[in-house]
């Protein structure tokens, strides 16, 4: 059962923020310092993201075409229908932070993690999770003005030019200076997770600041929580039984059924908070609890599933196979011919 040490770190700020909340010019600060950060992290998520890997992807379409319809379709689907939950298990602004959570991208780094635990299709779980970080850019905020539009806690057409300014264009920048900074980006790949973190914890603390001065935490009981923790863990059942299962009707393969299960089942933290800062404002600390517990549910549910597939009979009878063929591959013929390979001389008569 893995804890993130990363959402330790958030819960640290959150702990900071309400206890010492940024206020007056130091608020000021803080918010410009937070747009800056937001900006600078998809300036990065741009030049990260390798554009020709990503179209040598387009080779297994109907597998990206599934994650994206479960990320962007059947997620927000659920998300539209637990509206009938308020205000028995939830109240109004948690339920707009669990419909935001429905809108969010998938995952990157963890669903190839769990992809590889589970001996499923590896590449295919990195380009589903590229491509569904690139469509969440433009799609995410457009599914937000259309499900949650006035009530999504001061969420408006401003909030989308906001979203092209601090998100797009900083990420276009990144894709078109590629070129010249790519290298950069790979070589100082730790340094720069270290930027990204930080800055995530920057947006973090600021809209949790926001959140403690405006007395939204007053809102929220230990019942209406436990609450939002019974619906999510329904929400993540529902949708890795439907991935699984799903993919199986499809006629996916094995190895493919996984990437399909982890890449859909799954929502990104990292892209996740900025963008609830940019929509929500002050009201970004209630819309991103949804998204904070859920990301650990997802954690230690999916660590359990990938331990227990890659143990799973059918990928022991594929592997091996596999692996009979590739030593009689090398072990059949002569290196660098066809022909048999030679018989070991027969033992003389005694």
């Amino acid at each position: 059962m893995p804890i993130d040490p990363y959402l330790l770190m958030l819960l640290g700020t959150v702990g900071l923020a309400a206890l010492f909340p940024a206020r007056g010019t130091a608020a000021d600060v803080a918010s410009g310092a937070s747009t800056a950060a937001i900006a600078f992290l998809f300036f990065l998520y741009g030049a990260r993201l390798s554009t020709r890997e990503a179209m040598d992807g387009l080779r297994h379409w109907r597998l990206h075409v599934t994650v994206l319809v479960c990320t962007f379709v059947v997620f927000p689907l659920f998300g539209t229908a637990a509206r009938g939950l308020v205000p028995v298990l939830l109240t109004d602004p948690l339920y707009q932070g669990l419909l935001f959570l429905t809108l969010v991208p998938s995952t990157v780094q963890s669903s190839i993690a769990f992809t590889s635990i589970a001996r499923g299709n590896v590449p295919a779980a990195i380009c589903a999770g590229s491509f569904s970080s690139l469509a969440g850019i433009v799609v995410t905020p457009l599914l937000a003005a259309a499900l949650l539009g006035s009530g999504g806690g001061g969420f408006s057409a401003d909030s989308l030019v906001a979203i092209v300014l601090q998100l797009l264009v900083p990420f276009l920048a990144g894709q078109l200076l590629r070129r010249w900074i790519g290298g950069f980006v790979t070589r100082h790949k730790k340094v720069l997770g270290y930027v990204d973190r930080g800055s995530i914890l920057l947006v973090v603390y600021t809209a949790f600041s926001e959140g403690m001065v405006q007395g939204v935490w007053h809102r929220v009981s230990a019942v209406r929580l436990a609450g939002l923790l019974v619906v999510e863990a329904v929400l993540l059942a529902l949708m890795l039984a439907l991935t699984w299962y799903g993919a199986r009707a499809l006629r996916f393969s094995r190895e493919d059924r996984i990437a399909i299960q982890f890449a859909g089942s799954k929502k990104s933290l990292a892209s996740g908070l900025p963008m609830a800062s940019v929509l929500f404002g002050a009201h970004a600390s209630l819309a991103v609890l949804p998204l904070m517990l859920f990301h650990q549910m997802q954690l230690m549910v999916c660590a359990v599933i990938a331990k227990r597939r890659s143990r799973d009979p059918e990928a022991v009878t594929e592997a091996v196979p596999a692996a009979a063929s590739r030593i009689a591959a090398g072990t059949g013929t002569r290196s660098g011919s066809g022909s048999p390979a030679p018989k070991p001389p027969s033992r003389p008569a005694s």
